[in-house]
Formats: structure tokens, sequence, C-alpha cells
């Protein structure tokens, strides 16, 4: 359930009824909205009931959440979340672009794509250390020493960066360099996994499951949030259907339906969604268009000889050129870029 505090209730206030939550085995998650103070209870529902919240001083009322998912619901927040990292901020009016390569490779193809990143206006920069392939003979990305040229890179430029965490065991490790952690599409019902990063500071990208639908994610997000971490920003990079002319089909009809249900930022990867470089642009407009909160691309100073995913990837030319459509673009639809 849902309580909700008056106007200009104090901090004691709010604390006493979360006292009462915890003297009946509950969790309380406090949310301080722009005009509203809400106090979620996740517990033992017969137990929660019976405590007389309506009585209590600076309570207005309780309110039922019916949603599956309680704390990432809009019952539960009405305004959206904006979720910051580092100087990048996710969920406002910004549209904001994270490009990079799928896997990091060496110094100089990082730093390279890291500064026309950055040149062309990206506000994060992405590249994978660890990469789960389908193929075990793939390649599976340089590690901690990967991790080490994306920290490069961002001293190089200022860029925040983004790289996924693949295992339980490499948390840690990983947020000891990114300055938010993916989730990737094949980890998105990996509990144990979403348990941890919900413990972690750093924000999590929550990728969508190849056949998973918009309430799993949502479920999923459910995870990272009620263990403690509220700065969750979910992705929408296609799901596998019956057609094969792209890798996946991406389902832009997923954003603005999130946004109905979730008061959490969301983003588009149309690189991972199509697998098809010359999709990138028409569909990241789309996303634009759609009310995402930003796009995540692939880039690669020479796609032809990239290790991981070359032809999904722009060339530092057609990203430049992108980035100055979707500039043009985003006045006319209320966004910044």
């Amino acid at each position: 359930m849902m309580i909700v505090m008056r106007d200009g209730s104090s901090d004691e206030q709010v604390q006493t009824v979360i006292d009462k939550l915890h003297e009946v085995g509950a969790e309380a998650h406090l949310s301080r909205g722009e005009f509203k103070t809400i106090i979620g209870a996740i517990g033992d529902r017969e137990r929660i009931s019976l405590i007389p919240f309506e009585a209590m001083d600076g309570v207005d009322s309780v309110v039922p959440i019916m949603k599956p998912y309680k704390l990432v619901s809009r019952e539960f927040r009405q305004e959206f979340s904006v979720v910051k990292v580092g100087p990048t901020e996710f969920g406002g009016e910004s549209f904001v672009v994270i490009a990079g390569p799928c896997a990091v490779e060496s110094e100089e193809q990082m730093v390279a794509t890291a500064k026309a990143a950055r040149d062309a206006g990206a506000g994060m920069l992405r590249g994978g250390a660890f990469k789960p392939r389908t193929s075990p003979y793939s390649f599976q990305g340089m590690g901690e020493e990967g991790l080490k040229l994306l920290a490069l890179a961002r001293e190089e430029t200022g860029l925040p960066v983004v790289t996924e965490v693949v295992d339980v065991r490499h948390v840690d490790l990983v947020a000891s360099y990114a300055d938010m952690l993916q989730i990737g599409a094949r980890n998105m019902q990996n509990f144990l996994l979403l348990a941890e990063v919900g413990m972690q500071e750093k924000p999590v990208m929550l990728k969508r499951g190849l056949s998973n639908t918009i309430e799993e994610m949502l479920m999923a997000a459910e995870y990272v949030v009620r263990g403690g971490n509220a700065g969750v920003i979910l992705c929408e990079r296609g799901i596998r259907t019956f057609e094969t002319a792209t890798r996946n089909t991406l389902d832009l009809s997923c954003v603005p339906l999130v946004k109905e249900l979730s008061h959490l930022p969301i983003i588009v990867d149309p690189s991972h969604a199509t697998g098809k470089h010359e999709l990138i642009a028409p569909l990241s407009k789309g996303a634009l268009a759609v009310g995402a909160d930003g796009i995540m691309i692939e880039i690669h100073p020479d796609p032809r000889a990239a290790l991981c995913d070359g032809p999904q990837s722009l060339t530092l030319e057609e990203y430049a050129l992108l980035m100055d459509e979707l500039r043009s673009l985003a006045p006319a639809l209320g966004r910044k870029m």
C-alpha cells in the first residue's frame, strides 16, 4: 500500500509511520516528490492493514497499489524520476545519446571513439568489457583490461561510462570502474544479479529481455529498486518475433506505454534491435518522437574490422550526421540535446 503524507508533514511524523511499519516487519520506501511525500509499504498485507495509519498525525490517505510492481509504478510516484549519471540526467527534458563500440578492443579504438562521441554531443560512453556471446568461441571481451580502457577514455573526454556486468562475482569490480551498470537482455531475469546491483550506489540500466513482456521488465526493475537502488533506467532493445529481416523487432510502442505505467526513465537501443546500421538513424528519430529519454547506439572507427557487431555499428562520420539531425528535430518535439 501507499501512505500519502499531508503537505507540510514533519520529518518526525514521517519517521513515526516508518517505525510503525518496521514494527510489523514491513519495508518502508520513502519517496519525496515536489508536491507529495509518499511511503510505500511492502510486507504482510494483513499485518499492515491492522495499523490505523489514517488516524496518525501527518497522514493524508492510504491508497492500495494494484500493480504487481509497486515501487516502480506511477501509482507509487506520479512524477517522473530523473536519474543522474555524473553530469548527465535521464528523465528530464533532455534526449540523451549514449554512444560507443559494442566491445572495447584497444586503447586507440576506445579513445578515438570516445572523443568522436563527445565532440558530436553524446552524454555518455558505452563499451563492453565482458561480452556474453551466443557462441563460446566468439570474442568474450577484454575483462578488467577493458574496464581500465573505459576509465582512460572517461579521463580523456569527461564522458561517464556504462558497461555490462554479466556475473554476480563481477559486480564490485565493474562498479569500481563504471559510472552506470548495465544488465543485458540475457540477464534481465537473473534475479540474484538484479538483487546484487540493487545494493549498489551506481545507477543501473536494465535492458528488456529477448522474449519478455513489459510487465516482466518492470518486475525485474522492482528487484533492483526494492534492494535500495532507485537509479534505474529501462532500455527497449527489441524482442524476438517470427520476423527474420532484422535481428529483433524494435517495440517503440513500449516507450509511451512504460511512461503510462512507470515513473522510471526509458531509452531505446536501435543497434541491437535491428542489427542493421542503415536502420539506426530512422529508428533513433522514432525513439525521440515517441518520447524516449534517450538512445544507446553503437559506433566504431572501422565497423568492418570490429570484433563484435560491426554490421550494426555506425561509422564516426555517420554518427556525427545523425547527431546533427537529432539536434534539428528535438526542439520541434519540446526536447533538448
